[in-house]
């Protein structure tokens, strides 16, 4: 039996799910890097950072986005070089700040995002469908 007709429908539902998110992603950060010129991770700190008032602890930066410490602290030490953000020692942990560089990247570089996700993810869905959306997405960020 071949895994193709083995497939099952939650299979098949999770497969369509990831090969629309990829090809999503992709595009949408082609669009965002080609024009603001920061990659992905950057963004999702510098986002992430802003929503959070301009600071967070790393651990919960980290939790916040699903990635590892390490890979977290990597980013960030290349972050911190390029003025984006300082790392501040407490007794209990590391407070991660949005400098104004950082928030003037981010800036200018929201914009695109959002002009990206209209053009390839809003616009192609329309309002019943992205509202559709946004309640499923909901629901499956629910944690368990």
């Amino acid at each position: 039996m071949s895994v193709e007709s083995s497939t099952d429908e939650a299979t098949e539902l999770w497969l369509q799910w990831l090969r629309a998110h990829q090809a999503l992603r992709a595009v949408i950060l082609s669009d965002v890097t080609g024009q603001s010129g920061i990659a992905e991770q950057d963004l999702t700190v510098l986002i992430h950072l802003s929503k959070a008032g301009g600071e967070l602890r790393q651990n919960a930066l980290a939790s916040t986005i699903s990635w590892d410490r390490t890979r977290l602290s990597h980013l960030l030490t290349r972050m911190e070089g390029r003025g984006l953000i300082t790392r501040t020692k407490l007794t209990n942990g590391v407070q991660v700040t949005l400098t104004a560089l950082g928030r003037d990247t981010l800036e200018q570089a929201m914009p695109h995002l959002s002009d990206a996700a209209r053009r390839h993810l809003l616009d192609r869905l329309g309002r019943q469908d992205a509202a559709v959306l946004r309640r499923i997405l909901k629901a499956l960020c629910v944690p368990r």
